[in-house]
C-alpha cells in the first residue's frame, strides 16, 4: 500500500491566539517531523501575525501564514487558501483549537491510502481544563496516562479508552456513506481528490457542514472513507459554540447534493485560479 509521503496541515484559526500557539507548538512536537504547516487564517488582527513570526524562529517544520480579510466566517476559503498554498500530496486539515498528540502525523501517515480519506476523532475538553493548558502552557503531548486519567475522573475530558488503545489498520475502510464523525477539525485528504471535487465549496455561508459537503462530493467521486478513531485523538479546547444562523440552510442543501450525487464545488479551488 502506498502511503503519504509528502503532508501539509493546514490549520485554520481566528483571532485565537492562545490556542493556536498551543496546536503548533505540539505539531514542533511530533515525532514524524516530516511535514509542513500552512496556518489558513480567517481574518485574525495583527496578534496572531505577531505569534507566527514569532514560533516561526527556529520552528523544526516549515510554517507559513495566509490570510484573508475578515468578512465573516469563511472557513471554506481558508481551507482552500491553505490547501493551495500547501506543497504536500496528503493534506490534513486541523482546526486551530485541536492539540494533536506527538504521534498524529505517524498515525495519519500510515492510516494514508489512495481511493481513501481519513476522518479523524477527537476529545473534548472542559471549559476548566482548557483554561488551566492555556494559562499554565501545559505541553498537552508530554502529559502522561496518569494526569490524563484524572482529568477524565474530574469531568475535564468527555472520554480516555481512546487514549490509551491503538486499533491497527483493519476494518477501517467505509463501503457505505455515513454522516457519523464528519469534522474538518481532523480530517485528512489526498489533495488529488480535493482537486478532483474543487475542494471546499466556498458558496456556503455561515456557519456550518461545508465539511459535510466536501465529503458528501468526495464519496460521489469514488473516495470511500477511513475511521481515524483510536489512532489519530486530539484534544479539543473547550469555546463557546459559534453563531449558527445558516445551518438548517446550509444542511437542507447537502442533503440535496447528497440525493443529487453532486461531486463538484459551486466556488472552489479552481475559482482561486481565475
Amino acid at each position: 500500500m502506498r502511503h503519504a509521503q509528502t503532508i501539509s496541515v493546514v490549520i485554520t484559526t481566528y483571532n485565537r491566539p492562545d490556542a493556536l500557539e498551543a496546536v503548533v507548538r505540539a505539531c514542533f512536537m511530533q515525532n514524524d517531523k516530516n511535514f509542513e504547516i500552512i496556518i489558513a487564517d480567517d481574518g485574525s488582527t495583527a496578534n496572531t501575525r505577531n505569534l507566527l513570526q514569532q514560533l516561526g524562529q527556529g520552528a523544526p517544520v516549515p510554517l507559513r501564514h495566509v490570510w484573508q480579510p475578515d468578512e465573516g466566517f469563511r472557513a471554506a476559503m481558508a481551507r482552500n487558501r491553505g490547501t493551495l498554498a500547501a506543497h504536500g500530496d496528503y493534506i490534513i486539515f486541523l482546526d486551530g483549537d485541536c492539540i494533536p498528540q506527538r504521534d498524529f502525523i505517524a498515525r495519519h501517515r500510515a492510516l494514508s491510502e489512495p481511493g481513501c480519506l481519513v476522518s479523524g476523532s477527537r476529545i473534548l475538553m472542559s471549559e476548566r481544563l482548557t483554561r488551566r493548558v492555556l494559562d499554565d502552557g501545559i505541553e498537552i503531548p508530554n502529559t502522561g496516562v496518569a494526569a490524563r486519567m484524572a482529568w477524565r475522573l474530574r469531568g475535564d475530558l468527555n472520554k480516555t479508552l481512546q487514549l490509551g488503545l491503538r486499533w491497527p489498520d483493519l476494518g477501517r475502510v467505509r463501503n457505505s456513506f455515513s454522516w457519523r464523525r464528519i469534522k474538518s477539525c481532523n480530517l485528512a485528504v489526498w489533495r488529488s481528490d480535493l482537486e478532483r471535487v474543487n475542494g471546499f465549496d466556498e458558496s456556503f455561508t455561515g456557519w456550518g457542514h461545508e465539511d459535510s459537503d466536501l465529503v458528501v462530493r468526495l464519496f460521489h467521486a469514488g473516495v470511500k472513507r477511513k475511521d481515524g478513531a483510536f489512532a489519530t485523538e486530539v484534544f479539543h479546547l473547550w469555546h463557546r459554540e459559534a453563531q449558527r444562523d445558516q445551518e438548517s440552510s446550509n444542511r437542507r442543501v447537502v442533503l440535496e447534493r447528497a440525493a443529487n450525487r453532486v461531486t463538484q464545488a459551486t466556488i472552489g479551488l479552481r475559482e482561486h485560479a481565475v
